[in-house]
C-alpha cells in the first residue's frame, strides 16, 4: 500500500504520527498547499518511508497528478470540507482509493431551510455511487472520529446488541480547557463554522430527512470517565445522512456538546456576517471573511500543550436488545489530552479524528475491508475494526473503547 495525505494541518499531520509505528504501508507522501508543512513533519518524524510534496487541493487535475507521480494506490483527505469533490475527482482519475472524515458540503433549502434539507451532506459523493462501483473504485467516506468510529459502533450496536433499533443518538461532548484564550477551538473554525450554522438534519424512517433550526433540542448528556453532564445541542453532521443507509434504525440524531459562550460566539459570526464563504472586497482585495476568523485565532494542531482535559465520541443507542428487553446503551472512545500529547504529540481532539482512517487503511491493506462504491463506516463489519482499536500494541492501537448501560 502507498498512502498519500493530502493536508498537513492538525489531523494529516496525526494520522502520520500515528500510521509511522504501523508496518502495513510501503510508503506514505503528505502533500500540502505550502510544501514547507509537510517537509517539516517528514523530518521530524524520521521514517524512511515517508516523502513531502507540495498540491493544490482545489483541483482534481493537480491531485490526480501527484496520485501518478507517487504511485499512490490510496488517498486520504485531510483538509477542509471545501476540497472534498476535487480530491475526490482526482482519486477516481487517477485510479485511487479514496477516504475522507468529512463529506461534501450541504446547502439549505431555499424556502424552507429549518423544515427541509436542501442539497445534504455527501449528495454530491453519492451522486457518483454507481460510477465508482462500476469502475471497482471504493471512496470510504466519513471515516474520521464523527463521522467514522461512531459509525463503526452503530454497526456492531445493531449486529450483535440490538434486535431492534429505536434510535442512534450520537452524542460528543468534552471538558477540554485550553489556557490563556478566551476563545479557541480544538478543531478547525472553518468546519466549525459550516456544521454549528446549518440547518442540523434529523432522520426518521417514516419521514425520511428533515431539518430543524441550529442549537435546538437542548439536552444534557452524561458523559462517562470523568467528563460528566454537558448540555448538547442538535449540529448537522454526517452520521445522520451516513447510518439511515447501512441500518435499520427508525431515528438518527447527532448532538454536539458545544456550551453556551462557544454557541453565543457563533451567532454573533453569524449576524455580523463573518460566517460568510463568499469573498468581499477589502480595501480592494477580496477576502473570505470565515478565512478571516480561521486566520484570527490560533491553529488547532498548536494547542496541545495548553490543553487539558478529556474528549468523548459515542452513540446512544435505545431499542429491544437481544434478549427481547428495552436496552439503552452508550458505546463510546474517550481521548485524554495528557496521553495524546505525551505518546504522539498531538492534542486529543485531532488525534481522536486521525485514529480511525489509518485503523481503516491498515483494514483495507489485510483485504479484512473491500469493497467498491461509496461507502460509510457502516456498511463494512465492525468487529474487526473495534478490535485492532483496542488491542495493546504493537498487535493492535491500544486505544480501549466502553459500554455504558444507561
Amino acid at each position: 500500500m502507498r498512502i498519500l495525505i493530502i493536508g498537513a494541518g492538525g489531523v494529516g499531520s496525526a494520522a502520520a504520527r500515528i500510521a509511522v509505528r504501523r508496518d502495513f504501508f510501503d510508503a506514505l507522501v503528505i502533500a500540502d498547499y505550502d510544501p514547507a508543512r509537510p517537509q517539516a513533519l517528514v523530518d521530524d518524524l524520521g521514517d524512511g518511508r515517508l516523502a513531502a510534496a507540495q498540491v493544490d487541493a482545489s483541483d482534481a487535475d493537480s491531485v490526480a497528478s501527484l496520485i501518478r507521480t507517487h504511485g499512490a494506490t490510496h488517498v486520504l483527505n485531510a483538509v477542509d470540507p471545501r476540497f472534498v469533490m476535487p480530491i475526490f475527482d482526482g482519486c477516481f482519475a487517477a485510479g485511487a482509493t479514496y477516504l475522507d472524515m468529512a463529506m461534501s458540503l450541504s446547502r439549505p433549502h431555499a424556502d424552507k431551510p429549518h423544515e427541509l434539507p436542501g442539497v445534504k451532506l455527501g449528495d454530491e459523493q453519492f451522486a457518483q455511487e454507481q460510477r465508482w462501483a462500476d469502475a471497482g473504485l471504493l471512496a470510504l467516506v466519513g471515516i474520521g472520529v464523527e463521522p467514522g468510529l461512531s459509525d463503526v459502533f452503530a454497526r456492531y450496536a445493531e449486529d450483535e446488541l440490538f434486535d431492534e433499533i429505536d434510535e442512534l443518538g450520537v452524542r460528543d461532548g468534552a471538558n477540554l480547557v485550553v489556557a490563556g484564550y478566551d476563545f479557541a477551538p480544538s478543531f478547525s473554525i472553518w468546519t466549525t463554522i459550516e456544521e454549528c450554522l446549518n440547518p442540523p438534519v434529523i432522520f426518521e424512517r417514516d419521514r425520511g430527512w428533515y431539518t430543524t433550526a441550529p442549537f435546538s433540542e437542548p439536552e444534557v448528556f452524561d458523559f462517562p470517565e470523568g467528563i460528566g453532564p454537558v448540555e448538547c445541542v442538535n449540529v448537522e453532521h454526517e452520521e445522520v445522512l451516513l447510518m439511515p443507509r447501512w441500518t435499520k434504525a427508525k431515528r438518527v440524531t447527532f448532538k454536539y456538546g458545544l456550551g453556551d459562550g462557544f454557541i453565543q460566539v457563533l451567532q454573533v459570526l453569524h449576524k455580523v456576517g463573518l460566517d460568510r464563504t463568499e469573498p468581499i472586497a477589502v480595501k480592494g482585495v477580496q477576502v473570505s471573511p470565515r478565512d478571516v476568523v480561521a486566520a484570527a485565532l490560533p491553529d488547532p494542531a498548536t494547542l496541545g500543550d495548553r490543553m487539558t482535559g478529556k474528549t468523548c465520541a459515542g452513540v446512544w443507542v435505545t431499542g429491544t436488545g437481544k434478549d427481547g428487553q428495552p436496552r439503552s446503551t452508550y458505546l463510546y472512545h474517550v481521548a485524554d489530552n495528557e496521553q495524546t500529547m505525551r505518546e504522539y504529540n498531538s492534542q486529543a481532539v485531532v488525534w481522536q479524528t486521525a485514529l480511525n482512517p489509518v485503523i481503516a487503511l491498515e483494514l483495507l491493506a489485510a483485504g479484512v475491508w473491500s469493497g467498491a462504491g461509496v461507502r460509510g463506516p457502516e456498511s463494512f463489519d465492525a468487529r474487526p475494526f473495534l478490535d485492532l482499536l483496542a488491542a495493546p500494541a504493537p498487535g493492535g492501537y491500544g486505544s480501549p473503547w466502553g459500554i455504558k448501560e444507561l
